[in-house]
């Protein structure tokens, strides 16, 4: 597993290197915090990133809040000091370990475990929820195919559905593209008779 390793301080960093090392992680890339952090996350592709901050002001805190959000990937960020609206922005940016004044070698390698087993269980929620949004839209798709269906074609609601699915196994789509393509049909046809 290769982990990204962010800290203005050298020496901070080289504790993180040793603890991760010490766990059995050896593919570390250390990210220099003076050139643009991004870029070189995309270079080095890692699958988890560490970020240790010493005192972060609240706009060094929302750069890497922002950071979090664009990378999806598992975040661990160690901080000294934190409030509770910073907590909040760190929770809110998708970070999956913000540790508080527990920056030890002992540590990191559990944390960076809960970062990533809690960035797996968000993706697959959000995989769950996205599935789930992808359902519902399809089923009012259908449902106002079948509206339409029933005022042109004067079926009842069982024909209407009958006529959507045999049309939909003829042509190998799925029902809820059929339904789009009558919802378009219509929408383009306008009140023809």
């Amino acid at each position: 597993m290769r982990i990204a390793i962010i800290d203005t301080s050298t020496s901070r960093a080289a504790i993180i290197s040793d603890g991760l090392r010490e766990a059995g992680l050896d593919d570390l890339v250390v990210i220099d915090p003076s050139r643009p952090i991004l870029a070189q996350l995309g270079e080095a592709r890692p699958e988890v990133v560490l970020v240790n901050l010493e005192n972060p002001s609240r706009d060094v805190l929302e750069d890497y809040f922002a950071m979090s959000r664009a990378l999806a990937r598992p975040i661990a960020m160690f901080v000294d000091q934190s409030d509770t609206e910073a907590t909040a922005a760190a929770v809110d940016a998708g970070v999956s370990a913000y540790i508080v004044d527990g920056l030890t070698k002992n540590r990191i390698k559990p944390v960076l475990d809960l970062a990533v087993r809690r960035f797996q269980a968000f993706a697959r929620l959000q995989d769950e929820l996205n599935e789930a949004r992808s359902a519902l839209a399809d089923r009012a798709a259908i449902d106002q195919a079948k509206v339409i269906l029933i005022k042109r074609r004067k079926l009842d609601e069982p024909g209407a559905y009958k006529l959507l699915r045999d049309h939909a196994m003829r042509t190998n789509r799925r029902i809820a593209e059929v339904a789009e393509a009558i919802i378009t049909s219509e929408a383009l046809m306008g009140d023809l008779p």
